[in-house]
């Protein structure tokens, strides 16, 4: 069982059998679901959804990966539960091994009044495909190769300098996220450097042409938001990137547009999602109304737009440090 992974069996089944009544091939006693699975299947905390799981399942079988190990990833959660909502899913089925952790969503953006598809920190409001959109879009996603970048260097807890190079791993989408190469999407630790200036270095294999290294303050942001990608704390982080170097695997990311289409008429119409036979989480349905998927059809020409009529600024190079 890798990396102590197997949660107690804390879900009864005749709870069990009530949360997937939308969901046949999850109901208690079907064969192709582990017994020790399905006492994950829930809307608890650490438990996932049962269209979630089946959709998960379903997209690691179609795809015959040999990783033994396949990822979910649920949106419509909340993110900060005075802590952090455990959101995203690991199951390894050979191994007998589910683990639940934290994630964080797409923040989405304002573009000063011309359109507002920005998210909080706890919920998921807007989701889409578009370019530039910052935003989460939900479906169907391989992983790809591993790109390290260096990012700066930063003083290190125990005193001293240590480099920053950040791992992102690749996303390879189909369908409305066939275009994850293009929007940069992919999985990365919650982790950045903030308050960046420069300092001569002339032995850094990193300097500039003028001598110069990056520098600043190491920041977790495991609790916030991303720019559309899939962060993860940094211990957890580090732990899937090995888990798929060299050996890829399947993400399902819910919900998808068709999903929140629906769920959206459904609150419309004054009905709750579940029913009409549909899931979002209930905490996070309540705190943001409704949900909306913004098409890149739509969006990119907006921000296109937009970055007509602003223009970004010249870059600058960072201050020298102090």
């Amino acid at each position: 069982m890798p990396f102590g992974w197997r949660l107690p069996r804390s879900v009864g089944f005749a709870v069990l059998i009530a949360l997937t009544s939308a969901s046949p091939s999850l109901r208690a006693g079907e064969p192709s679901v582990p017994a020790w699975l399905r006492a994950h299947v829930g809307e608890g905390e650490g438990q996932i959804a049962p269209v979630v799981l089946e959709r998960a399942r379903a997209l690691y079988q179609r795809k015959a990966v040999r990783n033994p190990c396949y990822f979910a990833f649920d949106a419509t959660r909340p993110h900060d539960l005075g802590g952090r909502g455990r959101r995203f899913y690991i199951i390894c089925e050979a191994q007998g091994s589910f683990r639940a952790i934290s994630a964080g969503h797409g923040g989405g953006r304002d573009v000063g009044g011309v359109a507002d598809f920005s998210n909080g920190r706890r919920c998921v409001k807007n989701f889409g495909n578009a370019a530039d959109s910052d935003l989460t879009a939900g479906g169907a996603y391989v992983t790809g190769e591993i790109a390290s970048a260096f990012k700066g260097y930063y003083r290190a807890p125990g005193g001293g300098d240590a480099v920053f190079m950040r791992a992102f791993l690749k996303f390879d989408g189909e369908g409305e996220t066939a275009n994850a190469r293009e929007r940069a999407i992919g999985g990365h630790p919650a982790v950045l450097l903030r308050a960046m200036c420069r300092r001569k270095d002339l032995t850094s294999p990193h300097a500039d042409q003028d001598g110069y290294v990056p520098f600043g303050r190491l920041v977790d942001y495991a609790a916030g938001r991303s720019d559309g990608c899939t962060s993860w704390p940094p211990s957890d982080a580090e732990t899937i990137i090995a888990m798929v170097r060299d050996n890829p695997t399947t993400l399902y990311i819910y919900p998808e547009s068709r999903d929140i289409d629906a769920v959206a008429r459904a609150v419309e119409a004054g009905q709750p999602p579940s029913r009409a036979g549909l899931y979002w989480n209930s905490a996070c349905l309540k705190d943001i109304g409704a949900p909306r998927f913004w098409r890149k059809e739509t969006l990119e020409p907006i921000l296109a737009r937009y970055r007509e009529a602003h223009p970004l600024p010249q870059p600058q190079p960072l201050p020298i440090c102090r």
